[in-house]
Formats: C-alpha cells, structure tokens, sequence
C-alpha cells in the first residue's frame, strides 16, 4: 500500500482525492473514505488534495495512525470486495471497516 486514509476523514469524506486519482482507487464508505492498496499506484495527487489532511503515504503515518494501514487493507477483504478495478465500477461501499463503524469523535 503506498496512501492511507485516516481518522480526519470519518464522518466528513470531502471527495476531493476522488477527483484527483487517476486510477480510481478511493472508495467511499459510510463513514469515511478507503484506499484500495491493490489499485494505488503510488502517485500521491490524493494526499495534498485532501483538506482535512487524512492521507498519508503509508511511512509517513503520524504515531497512533499505524492501524489505518491495516484499516484500508481490510476492508477490501472484510466485505468481500477485492479489488474490483475501480470506485466508478461498484456502488458505495454497504459498510465501514468495524473499527470506523464504531469510532466516536
């Protein structure tokens, strides 16, 4: 995985990174964005695109971020999606990771 969405996104998922990848990796969830580590191609046009600064390259993770990495793994698995060749190709995911569902601001 080379970007990672974090905290700073739940609840406010502002979709600028969207109109800047250029592979279509961010998936909108519930509560916050995901980035598909399978699709990223490492660009980093997302990171400064975002204003609430929730996106990092994954050796840049702020300290107390570092389950984010596992966070935007997961959720690809978890809910069985994979890695389906783009956002625009599937509907909006049906549910966060369990760790998003359940963190409170």
């Amino acid at each position: 995985m080379a970007y990672v969405v974090t905290d700073a996104c739940i609840d406010v998922q502002d979709r600028s990174c969207i109109e800047e990848c250029p592979v279509d990796c961010i998936y909108t969830g519930p509560r916050m964005m995901y980035i598909n580590p399978e699709e990223c191609v490492d660009c980093g046009r997302c990171e400064p695109a975002c204003p609430t600064v929730s996106i990092y390259h994954e050796e840049d993770l702020p300290s107390g971020k570092e389950q984010f990495t596992s966070i935007n793994e997961t959720v690809f698995l978890t809910l069985g999606i994979g890695s389906p060749g783009g956002a625009r190709k599937i509907p909006p995911l049906a549910a966060d990771h369990e760790e998003v569902a359940s963190w409170i601001k």
